[in-house]
Parts: structure tokens; C-alpha cells; sequence
């Protein structure tokens, strides 16, 4: 009933949005119709003061600056609009809605080779993700995608590095064996989780503080700001920084609601959402720094590892027959020329 609901709301709200205005003249005659704005909401997560927050109101000023008004964002932080799949099938039913989603995401929505973004240790530097954004490979990705219903906008988005905050400290790789770790419920965190020698424990999101109080699980990953936002280091006081996951994220709509759109409006939506990405990228570093300064000023003791060996540890991860037989033969060889800049 409450994916009807939100599904018929959209409906209404995108049937406002594409309609013209009018009204009457003091004479009685009617008045030429006044446009109105085109309306494009935008539903996330995330809540309010967070850095995807604040980089979504940047996308807001900018979209309603290049368009001289012409088009609107709405915001909707705190799953207001739904869960990402409700959002999603708004999406391919024709709304206004833009959302945002990693390879995880796309991989269960058709497009199974994008997955690969999510694997551990994928990429050792960002610099190396922008080079995947810029290839042939992406690009045949995202017609993929397209085909699937789903236009990406914005891709060149740093949500950040997944770490892990724990019950005891993991110093070594192998002080993850028999940790339960949560982690979301898709076959690439789960094996991912695995191949470190962890208990992988899928949970949603809201449950995790609760699990760790009552020893369900011993820790759960994330990016910095969802770790502390969750205030998970109330009960957890180990946070590892071995950011096993350099997480992409893309922003995008449904294909029915962008081809709908002249190309003039297709250039601002796509320009602010990218101009927006870059200026959280930019404060990504210090928000960071700040998070980890408030975990130790919390109590919590962060530590640092020897990376390489994590890797190391990480690289049977694609040899997986579980894995290898989701993706495309050679998918590994391929992006990792891609990711080179070659």
C-alpha cells in the first residue's frame, strides 16, 4: 500500500510539473499561460547536515541558476521519498525523481559487470576511478544501463572510503577471522567479506546499533560519516581505517523522464549535478579529517594498517567461482586496464 501511495504522489507531482499554468484577466478573457517550472525531486537517505546533503543543495542552487529558474529541484534527505528501490521504480515508471545508487545497485538492475566497483581494493587511488569514468568500458556500461531504463547523470561522486568500526581491534588482516561483520545484503560485499576471513552478517542499516549492543555482530563497515552518524562508536570503539571499498556513487534518473526533456534542459540537469560532485569532492578530505578528530575525541581508537597486505589478502576475491561466474570472462583484465588510464 505505501509503494501505491508514494507511486500515485509521483504521478501527481509529475503530471504538475510537465503542466503549464494559467488564469483570468480582471476582463474575464483568459490570460496567456504562465510557464511553470519544471520540477525534479530528488530523494536520498542520507540526513540532513551530511556532506551528500549539502553537495545536493549545491546541485539545487546550481540546476535553478543555469536553468534562469526554469527548472526546480526538490529535496528529500531521510528517505522521505521511500527506499532506493521505491525510488527506482519511480524511476521506470516515468517520474521526475533522481536518486543515487553504487555498482551493487546497477548490477541487481541488469547491468551485472558494474558490480565490480564494489570489490575490494578495486582501486588503490581515486585518480584511477576517474580513469574508469573516462573509458570505452564505462561508457558501453552506461548504454547498458540506459537500456535497462536508468540514466546515469553523475557519476564522478566520492561517497567515500568504506572502513571498518569494530567490538575489538583489527590491527592485521588477521584479526578479521570469525569477526561478524554486517554488511549489505549483495553477493559482492558478502564474498568480499568473506575472502578477509570475516563471518559476513547481512542487516539493514537501522538495525546495526542494536545488533552490536546485544553481540548479533562484532562490527559493521562504512563511510566515515554513516559510521558516525549512526553512532555506532557508542558500542564499538575500534574504528580500523582499512578503506576496503573506494566508494563511487552515481546520481541518475529514469530514461522515460530525461528523454521527455530538451536538450538545453538535459545540459543544466547533467552540468549542475557534475559541477555539484566536484564541489563535494572538495570538501571531502576535510570532513573526513574532521570525522576521525571527533571518533578520538569520542574515545574511539582509530587505527592504520599495512595496506598492501589487506590487498593481498582481498585478491583471491576474484577468482571466486561465485563471483566470476556473475560477470563477463575477463572482466577483471579489462577493468584493470581501464582503470589505468591506458
Amino acid at each position: 500500500m505505501k509503494k501505491l501511495l508514494v507511486l500515485v504522489l509521483a504521478i501527481i507531482v509529475a503530471g504538475m510539473a510537465f503542466a503549464g499554468g494559467g488564469g483570468q484577466q480582471s476582463g474575464g478573457a483568459a490570460a496567456p499561460a504562465a510557464a511553470k517550472p519544471l520540477v525534479v525531486q530528488l530523494g536520498y537517505e542520507n540526513n540532513p547536515g551530511e556532506l551528500v546533503d549539502l553537495a545536493m543543495h549545491q546541485w539545487q542552487r546550481l540546476l535553478a541558476e543555469k536553468s534562469g529558474g526554469t527548472m526546480v529541484m526538490e529535496i528529500f534527505p531521510s528517505s522521505q521519498m521511500g527506499t532506493k528501490n521505491e525510488i527506482i521504480d519511480q524511476m521506470l515508471a516515468g517520474m521526475n525523481v533522481i536518486t543515487l545508487a553504487d555498482g551493487a545497485f546497477f548490477a541487481d538492475r541488469g547491468v551485472p559487470d558494474l558490480g565490480i566497483t564494489m570489490a575490494p581494493y578495486l582501486f588503490a587511488t581515486w585518480d584511477e576511478a576517474w580513469n574508469l569514468l573516462r573509458s570505452d568500458w564505462w561508457g558501453t556500461q552506461m548504454k547498458l544501463l540506459e537500456g535497462k531504463g536508468l540514466k546515469v547523470l553523475a557519476a564522478n561522486f566520492i561517497y567515500g572510503e568504506r572502513h571498518t568500526l569494530a567490538k575489538r581491534p583489527i590491527r592485521t588482516v588477521d584479526d578479521f577471522r570469525g569477526l561478524k561483520l554486517r554488511v549489505p545484503a549483495n553477493t559482492i560485499q558478502v564474498k568480499g567479506t568473506e575472502v578477509m576471513g570475516a563471518n559476513p552478517t547481512p542487516l539493514p542499516l537501522g538495525e546495526v546499533y542494536t545488533a552490536l549492543q546485544q553481540g548479533v555482530i562484532d562490527g559493521v563497515e562504512n563511510p566515515l560519516s554513516v559510521l558516525y552518524g549512526g553512532k555506532f562508536h557508542e558500542v564499538a570503539k575500534y574504528l580500523t581505517l582499512d578503506g576496503h571499498i573506494k566508494l563511487l556513487t552515481s546520481w541518475f534518473c529514469g530514461t522515460q523522464f530525461f528523454n521527455k526533456l530538451t536538450p538545453q534542459q538535459q545540459k543544466w540537469l547533467i552540468d549542475s549535478g557534475i559541477e555539484a560532485a566536484e564541489w563535494n569532492n572538495k570538501q571531502y578530505e576535510v570532513v573526513a579529517a574532521e570525522t576521525i578528530a571527533k571518533y578520538k575525541a569520542e574515545g574511539v581508537e582509530v587505527i592504520n594498517i599495512d595496506v598492501a597486505a589487506f590487498q593481498a589478502k582481498a585478491k583471491p576475491f576474484y577468482d571466486m567461482p561465485e563471483i566470476k561466474s556473475m560477470w563477463t570472462p575477463g572482466l577483471y583484465d579489462a577493468v584493470t586496464k581501464a582503470k589505468s588510464g591506458k
